[in-house]
């Protein structure tokens, strides 16, 4: 019998094309909000850093959901805005529904974290959701392990592996915190959604598959995507069910 390679099912092009598209096109309106914000600041001659988080002040905690809005000068928001849309357009395009479900999760769960137990000051810039963002990106790559999801985690380790150095008290006048509890539920949000996108088509060996079983098929691809709880166990050769013939011994 030959080993030979069975063709994966193919693939929509077009759903492709409109995938990559919206990965680049919303991390892109995202930031540029960023700079149209920090621009009208700048105008102005206003300061908006109030709209920071200020630990444990209850009109502070308004900045849980403004601060990632706020950046103290332009190089600040530098600092953050190539990493937010580079991370962004990776994420989406990987993993968009996981992304979608993630992205609030970081900015609001950090923020209450931040709010919680960061020190006094205000906390202000995107740093907690870029790492929130690298995190997910690592954690989901993991869990799920199929092709383009290693070669994005590869990637983002790549280009942003020293961000790990972030979540300690390294710099003054960081917010560490903020890289913490933003990190912190980025990776909590890949483990347990990394099922939440669908799986990409695998390409199969024709021995992998048994022709006189015909859920062998479906049993490899709950195998292969992490759902052991929903196979059934097979039944001993020498069990009937109560559809079997009866046996019969010469």
């Amino acid at each position: 019998m030959l080993n030979l390679r069975r063709p994966a099912p193919p693939t929509d092009p077009a759903a492709d094309r409109e995938r990559f598209r919206r990965a680049l096109l919303w991390p892109f309106v995202g930031v540029m909000a960023l700079v149209l914000i920090h621009a009208l600041q700048e105008l102005l001659g206003a300061d908006f850093s109030r709209l920071g988080i200020l630990p444990r002040d209850g009109v502070g905690a308004l900045g849980i959901f403004t601060s990632p809005l706020i950046h103290g000068s332009w190089g600040h928001l530098m600092a953050n805005a190539p990493t937010l849309w580079v991370l962004g357009i990776l994420t989406l395009y990987g993993f968009p529904q996981a992304t979608r479900t993630a992205v609030p999760l970081i900015w609001i769960m950090g923020g209450l974290g931040v709010w919680l137990f960061a020190r006094e000051g205000l906390h202000i810039g995107a740093s907690g959701l870029t790492h929130g963002l690298m995190f997910f990106a690592v954690v989901i790559g993991i869990r799920r392990r199929d092709a383009l999801s290693i070669a994005l985690t590869i990637i983002v380790l790549f280009l942003y592996g020293s961000m790990f150095w972030g979540v300690f008290p390294t710099t003054p006048g960081v917010s560490f915190e903020a890289h913490l509890f933003g990190g912190t539920v980025g990776a909590v949000c890949g483990w347990f959604l990394y099922r939440r996108d669908a799986f990409p088509a695998v390409q199969r060996y024709a021995w992998e598959e048994d022709p006189d079983d015909p859920t062998d098929a479906e049993t490899l691809r709950k195998i292969e995507q992490g759902r052991l709880d929903e196979i059934e166990p097979p039944r001993p050769r020498d069990e009937h069910g109560p559809d079997d013939p009866p046996d019969r011994r010469d």
